[in-house]
């Protein structure tokens, strides 16, 4: 377990297979607090690949006993959170477009009421402060304590330099808010190109963030989805070593 005072989450964009996620957990899992899974992909397109489902949860079960780590997946509906826990999964995360979605928040914030889960919330798609902010309260107002947040940068419709800019305005905004919520920052989707990640880590540092969340594959070129922003395992281990 890693050692240092920033929170370490790591792992593929997307489960593809079992010798797939697990030969990235075996690299990794000793330099990382938490292993990311995308069991479930909120895809634009209804073409782009999605994820394997229920199959990818027995492969991370199986993770977090053998190498005793907690394993952390995104989920978009109540069917998804009651899965998770079945597989004794309780890290879960809202993804951006879950955020921007209260009905979704409510009916998730209410399946995980007083039960013993740490809930992520990625920021709304869209700089809606309010939304972040309401899916907070949701989670809170149903006895949930564990919460980290997940700055992945906001939608624009001009171009940019980075894929969802970071707009860090926003994010000095939200710790003055919630100066007691884990803010974690995810530049792998903030900047989409894996070559803009030490310049965005080094940036968010600044901020004082309390972590990273970064995706990492071991062959990111053949990726099934998001190949372009995910680091290969000897790029992950220099991203690690320039943190410290």
């Amino acid at each position: 377990m890693v050692k240092d005072k920033k929170i370490i989450i790591a792992g593929p964009c997307a489960i593809e297979s079992k010798k797939q996620v697990f030969s990235i957990a075996k690299e990794i899992h000793s330099n990382i607090n938490f292993f990311r899974c995308g069991v479930w992909k909120a895809r634009t397109n209804p073409y782009s690949f999605s994820g394997v489902g229920l199959k990818a949860l027995d492969w991370a079960q199986e993770i977090q006993k053998k190498f005793n780590i907690k394993c952390a997946v995104e989920v978009g509906t109540v069917e998804h959170v009651q899965l998770a826990l079945k597989h004794k999964i309780k890290t879960m995360w809202l993804g951006a477009r879950t955020t921007c979605n209260p009905f979704i928040v409510e009916q998730i914030s209410s399946c995980v009421k007083n039960k013993d889960v740490e809930i992520w919330i990625k920021n709304p798609i869209f700089a809606d402060m309010k939304l972040w902010f309401g899916t907070i309260e949701r989670f809170k107002n149903k006895g949930v304590s564990n919460i980290k947040v997940i700055h992945r940068g906001f939608f624009s419709e001009s171009k940019e330099k980075y894929r969802n800019p970071p707009r860090w305005d926003l994010v000095v905004e939200f710790k003055k808010k919630y100066p007691e919520i884990p803010l974690i920052c995810d530049p792998s989707h903030i900047s989409g190109n894996k070559n803009l990640i030490r310049e965005l880590t080094n940036q968010a540092v600044k901020y004082n963030v309390s972590g990273f969340m970064v995706e990492v594959h071991e062959n990111p070129e053949n990726a099934l989805s998001d190949s372009m922003q995910q680091l290969n395992l000897t790029e992950f281990r220099k991203f690690l070593s320039n943190l410290k």
